[in-house]
């Protein structure tokens, strides 16, 4: 995608590993109308103060929490972002966690490399188990199909939706979805009021043979209530993805026990999924060159600069 961007004109690329202060992105970006930033660079107030020339911020992922939006439209600058083309890719990565959960993959492969006659353990079939799902967005309508398809018994909470007659799916109050769950997914969106949405309170209403499985976002799931839930058997253990730690990663102290099965943030990791979103940038980038409002704009009433304006109207 980098030979497109180029196309489109002189690009100034960051060479070092690591994410651009804000200092050294205001002097690398110094004469550039665009910045295209991963979910690492961070675009503060002082970014788009000081950067005269900018006229748009394009983040290549769906989050832009540590972009400060507000900041960004006094300044007249956009702010865009691409479109969650890892749909699929989570949902996918959610139903091998709850398989490897269910039948105990990852233990089994482990004990047998360090014993040639290992026990085995009786499994739990998805076909049959209740899935639960908080949150009916993208990946919670795959994830949902998916499992219907397995003969699940699937049950939603999403206040903010109203699912059809959809054969398998049901709509339910939280209360209900957390009693009945044998597998507990939370794909709702991250904002404060979904902030350690499963805390103590919810994993106690949780069946003590039931899982959790977190491949959305960290801040959903209070990983102290998680830990003391694990240590006390309140649930029978978890599959993670993701973390509260700023590169969304699950914390090494949950990674090592034997009732979690953690994986470095690995969801959208696919190439269609990575595919979807590197041409929806520079599709947006090609867009703000020639002076229209992308798709994924966050706030293009407040985005003058994009007109060509010094100043908000």
């Amino acid at each position: 995608m980098l030979s497109k961007l180029q196309l489109l004109g002189d690009v100034v690329l960051n060479e070092k590993q690591a994410p651009l202060s804000t200092d050294e992105l205001v002097d690398l970006a110094r004469n550039c109308a665009v910045i295209v930033a991963d979910s690492r660079t961070r675009g503060e107030r002082r970014l788009f103060e000081l950067s005269t020339n900018l006229v748009a911020f394009v983040r290549g992922h769906v989050d832009i929490r540590n972009v400060d939006v507000e900041a960004a439209s006094a300044s007249g600058v956009l702010v865009a972002r691409a479109s969650a083309g890892y749909g699929p890719a989570v949902a996918e990565l959610a139903l091998g966690l709850m398989i490897d959960l269910s039948r105990g993959i990852t233990s089994a492969a482990q004990r047998y490399r360090r014993e040639t006659e290992p026990g085995r353990e009786v499994g739990r079939q998805l076909s049959g188990s209740v899935l639960g799902v908080i949150g009916y967005g993208h990946i919670g309508r795959g994830l949902c199909g998916i499992a219907a398809a397995l003969g699940m018994r699937v049950l939603v909470f999403d206040p903010h939706v109203t699912i059809g007659p959809d054969a398998g799916i049901e709509q339910v109050a939280l209360e209900e979805l957390l009693i009945g769950a044998d597998f507990l997914v939370p794909l709702a969106p991250a904002m404060p009021e979904t902030t350690n949405l499963i805390d103590a309170k919810a994993l106690r209403r949780m069946k003590r043979t039931a899982f959790l499985i977190n491949v959305s976002r960290g801040e959903l799931v209070d990983e102290i209530a998680l830990e003391a839930a694990l240590d006390a058997g309140l649930i029978a253990g978890a599959a993670l993805d993701v973390g509260t730690a700023e590169n969304q990663m699950p914390p090494a102290r949950l990674a090592r026990r034997d009732d979690v099965i953690a994986t470095p943030h690995i969801g959208g990791l696919t190439a269609p999924a990575i595919w979807h979103q590197a041409a929806e940038t520079v599709e947006q980038v090609a867009d703000i060159l020639n002076g229209r409002l992308p798709p994924g704009a966050v706030n293009g009433s407040s985005a003058y600069r994009l007109s060509g304006g010094s100043r908000r109207p």
